[in-house]
C-alpha cells in the first residue's frame, strides 16, 4: 500500500510557534523532504528528532520522481519548506501536482504563512487580495508583471529580499506612483521584527539612508478603482426630463434646450418628440 505525502508547515520564525501536530507528523514520517536539509536539520534537532532526509531544492528537482517512487512503496514522507507553508512560491509545488496525479494521498499540515500573516497586521484592506510571491527578475517579464499590477485593485502581497528592496520600491513607484500606499513587514515573528505602514515614496527614501535586512513582504494597496462612466440617457429619458420642465412652467423650446445639455441628442431631436406628442 503506498504511504502518504504530508506537507507540513514549519515556523516561519519563532520555533516557539511550532503546532504540536507538526512535531508530531515529523515524528512519525518514515522520511524528510526538505527545501535546505541544513535548515530542516536545525528544527529536528528543536523537536530531538533524526530523520532521513532529501533535498527538493529547485535544482535537484530530478529528486522529485525518488521521492514519490519511495511513497508509493509505502513510505510516509513529510515535505517542509525552510520557513512557513510549503508549495507557495516554493518548488514544491510540483512535487504535490506529480503526487495528485499519480493518486499518492496528499495530507495538509497546516500553520503560520509568511504572506497572510502580513496581510493581517498591515492595516491594509484584507476582504480581497492577490498573492504575486516575487517579481520576475527578468527585465521585460517584469514590466509586464508591474503593468498588469498598476491597476490591480485588490491588496498585492509581494516577497523580496533584502538586497533586491531598494530596486523593487523604485520599480513600483514608477508604476504605481509614490503616494500608492503600502506595508513592509520584516523578520516577521522573529526578534527584530518590523511593522511599517507608509507610502512608497516615503519607504525608498527611508532605505535610501538604511540598509534592508531581513525578508521582507511588501502588502500593497490596490488601485483606486476607476469612477464608472455614467450610462447615456436614452432619448426617451431626456425627453421625459423636457416634459419634467414644461410641468414646471419652461416653455418647451427651452425645456427641450437644457434636456439636451449633457447628453447626445440635440435640441431639435427633443423639440419634435415634445411636439408631436410621442
Amino acid at each position: 500500500m503506498a504511504g502518504t505525502l504530508y506537507i507540513v508547515a514549519t515556523p516561519i520564525g519563532n520555533l516557539d510557534d511550532m503546532p504540536p501536530r507538526v512535531a508530531a507528523t515529523f515524528g512519525a514520517a518514515d522520511f524528510v523532504a526538505a527545501e535546505d536539509t541544513r535548515v530542516t536539520l536545525k528544527l529536528l534537532n528543536h523537536l530531538g528528532l533524526k530523520k532521513p532526509m532529501v533535498s527538493y531544492y529547485e535544482h535537484a528537482l530530478h529528486h522529485g520522481a525518488a521521492i514519490l517512487e519511495r511513497i508509493e512503496a509505502g513510505e510516509s514522507c513529510a515535505l517542509c519548506s525552510d520557513a512557513g507553508m510549503p508549495c507557495i512560491s516554493d518548488p514544491g509545488e510540483q512535487i504535490v501536482t506529480e503526487a495528485l496525479a499519480r493518486g499518492i494521498h496528499v495530507v495538509p499540515v497546516p500553520g503560520a504563512s509568511a504572506c497572510v500573516t502580513a496581510l493581517a497586521v498591515s492595516g491594509q484592506k484584507t476582504g480581497r487580495f492577490v498573492f504575486e510571491g516575487f517579481l520576475p527578475v527578468p527585465k521585460k517579464e517584469r514590466r509586464e508583471r508591474l503593468e498588469v499590477l498598476r491597476t490591480e485593485t485588490r491588496t498585492i502581497l509581494l516577497y523580496e529580499a533584502p538586497h533586491k528592496l531598494r530596486t523593487t520600491l523604485d520599480d513600483l513607484i514608477k508604476t504605481c506612483g509614490p503616494d500608492r500606499s503600502v506595508t513592509l513587514c520584516r523578520e516577521l515573528t522573529k526578534l527584530h521584527e518590523e511593522i511599517n505602514k507608509t507610502t512608497l515614496g516615503e519607504a525608498a527614501a527611508l532605505y535610501a539612508g538604511t540598509e534592508p535586512r531581513g525578508e521582507y513582504v511588501l502588502v500593497l494597496a490596490g488601485a483606486e478603482p476607476a469612477a464608472e462612466e455614467a450610462e447615456a440617457p436614452t432619448l426617451e429619458d431626456a425627453v421625459a426630463a423636457a416634459r419634467t420642465l414644461m410641468e414646471g412652467g419652461t416653455p418647451p423650446s427651452a425645456a427641450a434646450r437644457q434636456a439636451a445639455a449633457g447628453t447626445p441628442y440635440s435640441k431639435g431631436e427633443i423639440y419634435r418628440q415634445l411636439v408631436r406628442g410621442d
